[in-house]
């Protein structure tokens, strides 16, 4: 039984592994709020062009493009995706001319995993007991950084307190921590770890006294035993400084040599600095380790050396007296939002469009892994075009079950500027609106992690933090769920010149909760157009008021207003989530939308992006049966009410229904007491489909569907351009004018395939893993499901002589960043295996074997050509290097590219894919070089001519391409795989492995029937073991 939980924090991963007696992570997601962005070339009238930033701060744009690159790179290379998160770039001086804007910038990051149950509690810690750290060693990094967190107004302070706070990361000692606490899990009953915690804020000085703080047991830590990365750390920062990839546990004596043998094999740095006293005291001595003897002279620990820190736990974590705040109250009086007389809808329609909290989140999503561990269910894109609009992220939490974890973010800032009360209701609520779309347990179970970043020291601040705090419990208890943890930074304002500038108040809500079933779950595409039918838009929308204070339409004509939208129906709420989420497991929905930045407007309009398809929507009887009391007055001054209603932020979602089941639906709503309105159909495919909307005898919209895609997705093409190379960038946004659905084929029957394997006798295969790889364990799960016998493998054990190839009968090299792809992917693996005496003969042998095969995705892709597996490099010669025949070089967008590409299977030699040659299927790739090229022209010539293309990207019509993004990295040809001419070796970057189960797709053609649950990659794994077993 495993226990689903989720941790937000800058150092997520290790918060995930030190719950109980470990975690393991399975998801992330992230988030970012900045300034103005001021994009060259691309000027926003609701930007100041004007405001000036601190000579120490990166600028908005440089913040929002770094900060998301650092965040995907250390995700990517550690192996865990990013499904969801939100965007918003801010920055406006209100009616007094105070300057409110994140100048002080936030970077959210949150994570989520899985427990076993039985490792929930802790073991309290007795005397005897080892203090161990595995992970990183000791760098002068982090110091101070909790201090400098809970500064009043960063920029006052001396500037080397923050530039010393700042932290470094090492993704590839994360993955080789990870794998640790993993292997200590996987032991059950027999887990050495018999307590565990993530080194944070602190440092040592923290995590060591945390360890040894229950019956305040007391312990005596070694400085002597510390990992050093650099000699010259003395015992102050040794003890502060919050260097990461860290974590402290607890194990008993009996168990150090088994902790010890699996940080060796996985090649993580472990130390036994301390030992358990049970005195009450946390000694730090210099010199060292002496356990026993530490015992022995607890009363006099002097002998051993010197002692920089000595206190008893009841004066540092026992009882605390509690701190009384008063707070002040600052009234401020509000400016109505102004409309002008003569309001230009396509105009607005354009404004709004362009803000970073209602455009395309492309720019981030396409640089991020979002399908590593193969557990993913939904991450952030639908459609056929795979576009940015998912109001929910999905996992699995095994690759053998339909039981999975769902989360949701919530985050309304900028209506906190005119009440924070109302924020934080907005927030729990919209949180709320996005996870209605996938089947919980109940929405009991639903629990919750609150995020807080506020300038809470500057005055009136605290108050309107309590206020906000206070709603947000009081909204939770409407809704019985619960906000269980989260974190805090009160530093949220930034010294510009001699004006102090808040960062609008900002709480991050973040929902969990454990789904049944995976495959219960709806998506905002529009999907009628695809499958025939005619289909009904309808819309559920909770207060019944239309206010527009701190909406994107307010901003986008540089206002804040003074009401914005709250959620004071939260018993309406509840029956809207109960019934929506009935008529999903139903079947009865198609698709549905939260309504949230923009409005109602921009919620429709992204269904449509979505789906590429029309719509055609009339308000006149909706406006008709609204309340004109509850339309915000400044609509109401210009004589077009429907613009409040269009692009008011109101809690409330729009939902997809067959036509033949209208009547139905709505009568279920309404019998349920939860308000709704039938919008109109839609209407057409592709995108020169047009979206209508009418009130009366006016045409609001009337436009097609690329035309204001292209508007959405302009923003994220301007930040593009400057990530990436710009002509991919200008490729892919022109790509708009033409992109159609793709069409997906597969050659054989599915369900003849999957129930005709038997698994009739064994057969051995290892999965070859150099340190940095993160795939395995998804190809593993394929492998299985073929029924292999699969051996885990590291190199560490071929090296050691702890297994031989001779063993197997497959091998296989999974996808990742070996050596973080250090000098090139791949290369540090390949040096490895060619420059071991050991080794190469074992590889060279196992290749010229005929009885055996191999596979290599990705960075085993990578690896296979760099060794000659698909070329001719012989690894026996080791002074002389030949160049290979084939090299996988980095992508022509210059950058990582996680897409979700269509494949078309070659006519190949290869044992793996014979039966699905000439099918055309979807599938993941992730990766930052992965453009083949040949050594010369015969080569390639010879590669196709002897039948050694394996798969190639296609374009939407199923013809092989270079353009990109259908081909996301410039390979010529399209070629995307390539095997051996025997055929049993096979080289490829996408990943099937990743999308051998149907829930692992995120878009399948309507037409493309399957009715397994496995999909039609598993039947390469499924042949290779027939193959092995004739």
């Amino acid at each position: 039984m495993f226990v689903v939980l989720i941790i937000y924090y800058i150092s997520l991963f290790r918060d995930v592994q030190g719950v109980g007696r470990g975690g393991l992570p399975i998801a992330g997601t992230a988030g970012y709020c900045v300034g103005c962005l001021n994009i060259p070339g691309y000027t926003q009238t609701y930007e100041n062009n004007d405001f000036e930033y601190p000579s120490s701060f990166a600028k908005p744009l440089k913040v929002l493009i770094e900060a998301s690159n650092g965040a995907s790179d250390y995700g990517n290379k550690f192996g865990e995706p990013v499904i969801a998160g939100f965007a918003i770039s801010y920055g406006l001086e209100n009616r007094v001319g105070e300057r409110q804007e994140y100048v002080k910038p936030i970077m959210f990051s949150g994570g989520m995993g899985i427990m076993d149950s039985t490792m929930r509690q802790k073991v309290n810690p007795k005397r005897g007991m080892l203090l161990v750290k595995i992970g990183g060693p000791v760098y002068r990094i982090g110091v101070g950084g909790g201090a400098a967190s809970s500064v009043e107004v960063q920029g006052y302070s001396n500037s080397d307190v923050d530039f010393n706070a700042v932290q470094r990361g090492d993704a590839e000692m994360e993955n080789k921590l990870n794998r640790v606490v993993r292997a200590c899990i996987e032991m059950g009953d027999k887990n050495p770890i018999l307590a565990i915690h993530d080194q944070g804020a602190g440092g040592n000085g923290n995590v060591l006294k945390e360890l040894v703080e229950p019956g305040f047991a007391g312990a005596v830590i070694f400085s002597k035993e510390f990992q050093l990365g650099d000699p010259t750390i003395n015992a102050l920062e040794l003890w502060g400084a919050e260097y990461q990839e860290n974590n402290a546990l607890i194990c008993k004596p009996e168990h150090r040599k088994i902790l010890e043998d699996i940080c060796s094999r996985e090649r993580c740095p472990i130390s036994f600095v301390g030992v358990v006293t049970g005195n009450g005291r946390v000694t730090l001595v210099e010199s060292q380790a002496d356990f026993e003897r530490a015992l022995e002279l607890e009363d006099n620990l002097s002998l051993l050396g010197a002692i920089p820190f000595d206190l008893e736990l009841k004066h540092v974590l026992g009882d605390m007296p509690q701190r009384e705040y008063k707070l002040d109250r600052i009234s401020e009086k509000l400016k109505p939002l102004s409309l002008n007389s003569d309001f230009n809808n396509s105009e607005c329609l354009k404004t709004v469009l362009s803000q970073l909290s209602v455009g395309s989140k492309r720019f981030l999503t396409n640089k991020v892994d979002r399908c590593v561990t193969g557990l993913v269910a939904q991450q952030q894109c639908v459609g056929p075009l795979h576009t940015p609009l998912a109001d929910y992220g999905l996992t699995a939490i095994s690759y053998f079950g339909k039981e999975g974890i769902a989360t949701s973010i919530g985050t309304q800032p900028i209506k906190g500027i005119l009440s924070s009360s109302a924020m934080a209701r907005m927030c729990v609520a919209e949180a709320i609106s996005n996870l209605v779309f996938v089947k919980i347990t109940e929405l009991a179970d639903v629990k919750c992690s609150g995020n807080w970043m506020w300038p809470a020291k500057l005055p009136g601040e605290g108050a309107r933090l309590y206020d906000a705090c206070k709603e947000m419990c009081q909204m939770m208890k409407e809704l019985h769920i619960a906000v269980d943890g989260g974190k805090d930074s009160l530093s949220m304002a930034a010294k510009v010149n001699d004006e102090t500038v808040k960062s609008p108040g900002t709480l991050v809500i973040s929902t969990y909760v454990p789904c049944p079933d995976i495959t219960v779950k709806i998506t905002p595409d529009l999907k009628g157009p695809s499958l025939g039918e005619q289909t009904a838009l309808v819309w559920i929308n909770i207060e019944g008021k239309f206010r527009l204070g701190g909406s994107a339409l307010a901003l986008a004509f540089s206002q804040q207003g003074d009401e914005c939208p709250t959620v004071l129906q939260s018993d309406i709420l509840v029956k809207a989530f109960t019934t929506t989420q009935n008529l999903i497991q139903q079947g009865k929905l198609l698709a549905g939308h939260d309504i949230s930045d923009g409005g109602l407007i921009i919620c429709l309009l992204e269904m449509a992006f979505g789906g590429l398809c029309g719509f055609q929507i009339d308000l006149t009887n909706v406006m008709k049966i609204l309340n004109i009391a509850h339309i915000d007055k400044a609509a109401k001054l210009i004589g077009k009410p429907e613009v409040a209603v269009l692009y008011a932020e109101e809690c409330g979602w729009v939902i997809e229904v067959p036509m033949k089941l209208l009547s139905e639906v709505q009568n279920i709503y309404t019998n349920n007491g939860v308000p709704n309105y039938y919008l109109g159909s839609t209407s057409g495919l592709g995108l020169n489909s047009t979206l209508i909307i009418k009130c009366h005898s006016e045409t609001i919209l009337h436009n097609d569907v690329k035309t204001l895609f292209k508007q959405w997705e302009r923003t994220s093409f301007e930040i593009e351009k400057l990530q990436s190379n710009p002509d991919c960038a200008l490729e892919e946004y022109n790509s708009l004018n033409y992109r159609s659905a793709p069409k997906y084929y597969c050659s054989l029957d599915l369900n003849t395939e999957i129930s005709a394997l038997r698994a009739t006798k064994v057969v051995s295969v290892a999965v070859i893993r150099e340190e940095g790889v993160n795939s395995d364990r998804e190809i593993m799960a394929s492998l299985i499901k073929a029924n292999f016998e699969v051996h885990d493998v590291t190199m560490s054990d071929l090296l050691c002589g702890r297994t031989y190839l001779d063993r197997y009968r497959g091998i296989i090299f999974p996808g990742g960043f070996s050596y973080a792809d250090t000098l090139g992917s791949a290369k540090g693996w390949a040096a490895n295996i060619m420059f071991s005496d050991l080794l190469s003969s074992q590889f060279e042998a196992f290749k010229r074997r005929q009885d055996v095969f191999s596979l290599g995705v990705c960075n085993g892709c990578q690896l296979m050509a760099l060794i000659g597996w698909v070329g001719n490099v012989s690894m026996l010669n080791r002074h002389v290097i030949d160049v290979p025949e084939v090299a996988v070089l980095h992508n022509k967008s210059e950058r990582f590219e996680c897409r979700w590409t269509t494949i078309r299977v070659e006519d190949s030699n290869s044992i793996m894919l014979n039966k699905l040659k000439g099918s055309i299927l979807g599938c993941w790739i992730s990766h930052g070089e992965g453009r083949f090229s040949f050594r010369t022209t015969e080569v390639l010539n010879s590669l196709k001519s002897n039948r050694c293309v394996a798969i190639k990207y296609v374009d939407d019509k199923g013809n092989a391409t270079e353009a990109y993004p259908m081909n996301p990295n410039g390979s010529v040809d399209g070629i995307a795989g390539l095997c051996s001419e025997d055929g049993r070796h096979l080289a490829l970057m996408p990943h099937p492995e990743r999308c051998t189960a149907m829930f692992q797709w995120p878009y399948v053609p309507a037409d493309f029937k399957i009715n397994s649950v496995e999909s039609p990659w598993q039947i390469m794994f499924n042949s290779a073991y027939e193959w092995c077993t004739k």
